[in-house]
């Protein structure tokens, strides 16, 4: 069984909640921290979203906090079929301005899927000239990450520049194959990166646009904002979802009871 879904309709972006919401967690205070940049400017035109933001906020004690500065998710996530694989395609444009040369975490746009049941985590980061690609399982605030006897939690980058147009739009793919555990990352019809074994099955992701910065907090606190302007322009995202309808174990089909 196949279905295909078109999540987009920017110009429903100030009704928070109808189709994407503003970004963020609730803390154990009973506090939100809101991914909001107050002075960003937000443009919804010929069906792209475009996003402005000089970057101002941060947060001295939470890494997950600091890192992403303004971000939308979806109001609803999209279910993973058990027995399948899902994939998610999208444009994105990327332009920085008071950036760090080659230092692509000193500000970039960002297409996360989440999975809020697990930490999981499947991204693309995309700045003026580079871009990278993440696998992650991270301790989002008030997840319960299932344990395990290898690396709990863990964040893989991995940066490059083939395939890619600076400063211009590129399309990116990301399909999770929940019955081989598998997740492959193209750029511009290529493949980039695959990765195998994944050690949790991912149930769902909420699919998050964001402008971002990656960069580790010290012992005096945040380091990552210093007047840098980060502009983000996404495509709707083109989603597939495709059931086989027949059990798998280590990628091979399974008698089902």
């Amino acid at each position: 069984m196949r279905k295909e879904i078109q999540l987009g309709d920017f110009h429903t972006i100030l009704s928070e909640g109808e189709v994407w919401t503003i970004g963020g967690f609730r803390l154990p205070d009973g506090s939100f921290w809101s991914y909001r940049e107050p002075e960003a400017v937000v443009i919804v035109r010929n069906g792209i979203l475009y996003v402005r933001a000089p970057l101002s906020r941060s947060h001295d004690k939470i890494q997950i906090l600091d890192n992403a500065k303004h971000m939308y998710y979806s109001a609803k996530p999209v279910e993973v079929p058990e027995n399948g694989k899902i994939s998610f395609e999208l444009q994105i444009r990327a332009r920085t301005q008071n950036t760090v040369p080659d230092d692509l975490y000193d500000g970039y746009v960002s297409l996360n899927l989440l999975d809020f049941t697990t930490g999981g985590a499947l991204d693309f980061f995309v700045s003026n000239d580079q871009y990278a690609s993440v696998y992650a399982v991270l301790p989002f605030p008030g997840v319960q990450v299932p344990e395990s006897d290898k690396t709990k939690y863990f964040c893989i980058f991995k940066e490059e520049k083939d395939h890619f147009k600076p400063r211009e739009f590129n399309t990116y793919k990301i399909i999770y194959d929940r019955s081989v555990n598998e997740a492959v990352f193209y750029i511009n019809g290529h493949e980039v990166r695959r990765e195998r074994n994944i050690p949790l099955k991912l149930n769902q992701f909420t699919v998050a646009l964001g402008i971002m910065t990656e960069k580790d907090l010290t012992p005096e606190g945040s380091v990552s904002v210093h007047g840098q302007t980060v502009i983000g322009e996404w495509s709707p995202v083109n989603i597939t979802i495709e059931e086989s309808g027949e059990k798998q174990e280590n990628g091979n089909p399974v008698e089902q009871d």
